[in-house]
């Protein structure tokens, strides 16, 4: 299809439609969950310092809409209803190249209006390491689960300032738990995770780490207070030390053998529009 100009929205109004598409698909029987910045964003509603962090720390550059697309996840069994509700209902315009390519796995759509394109992700997101989502949707709403914003962001291989900050905000809000718990990160689930896949594990935990540094840096800049930086690297040591403590898998430990001598993570690919 031809290029696109998205033209964007306000923070207040893109998060309205984010939400008002969920809630929808929720009213159609739908499981459709927010990922991404967006989901720690609306996650930090009862943390307002958290929200300012999006900018004091650069998430968003100057001037620049917070957000400029929408990412969501849904359930494969559910792809024909997914596809009625954004062609039939929302009047999306469907990427017909996309979705026939990829079909099985993504769809995106364009909002009517040209304000910004839809990534819908069925089952499980597949980029540096997968994150498997299926019978999880159901854990929180509108977003997924906290433990799986951590894994979403953990699992890629070349992380970027913007993830790291998304993951320090995550922190700063939200405690670390041995349980799936609304406004808790199930830190036990993570550990499970990781424990079975070493690639997975050696790409999360250095990027927890990686956290842990930016925190400390931004002291030093005077973008984050020395209390909240305590905070922070608490909570990712305390992951750390229960992803450690989780006994591996045999696959695991097997991998762990071969180490970085062959690749342990997928090459991902942008899509091209």
């Amino acid at each position: 299809m031809g290029e696109i100009h998205f033209v964007g929205l306000p923070e207040d109004k893109f998060i309205e439609e984010a939400l008002s598409i969920v809630e929808k698909a929720k009213g159609m029987g739908i499981q459709l969950r927010l990922i991404g910045a967006l989901a720690i964003y609306i996650h930090s509603d009862n943390c307002p310092i958290c929200r300012e962090k999006f900018r004091t720390l650069g998430r968003f550059g100057e001037g620049q809409p917070l957000f400029t697309d929408l990412d969501l996840v849904g359930y494969g069994k559910q792809r024909k209803d997914i596809k009625k509700l954004f062609e039939q209902t929302l009047k999306f315009k469907p990427d017909f190249y996309i979705n026939r390519l990829f079909g099985t796995r993504r769809h995106i759509y364009y909002h009517p209006q040209g304000y910004y394109h839809v990534d819908v992700f069925f089952d499980k997101l597949e980029f540096s390491h997968d994150v498997d989502l299926k019978k999880r949707l159901e854990l929180d709403y509108p977003t997924i689960s906290l433990a799986d914003l951590v894994l979403e962001k953990t699992q890629i291989h070349e992380i970027n300032r913007k993830d790291i900050v998304d993951l320090i905000v995550l922190f700063l809000g939200h405690e670390v738990g041995e349980k799936q718990e609304k406004e808790i990160i199930d830190g036990k689930y993570i550990a499970k995770v990781l424990a079975d896949d070493w690639g997975f594990y050696y790409d999360a935990t250095n990027n927890l780490k990686l956290v842990k540094r930016f925190s400390e840096s931004f002291v030093k800049e005077g973008k984050l207070s020395e209390e909240e930086c305590k905070t922070v690297v608490e909570r990712v040591d305390k992951l750390l030390e229960m992803i450690e403590a989780e006994p591996k898998t045999r696959k695991w430990r097997k991998r762990a053998k071969v180490g970085t001598k062959k690749p342990w993570y997928r090459v991902v690919e942008e899509v091209v529009r």
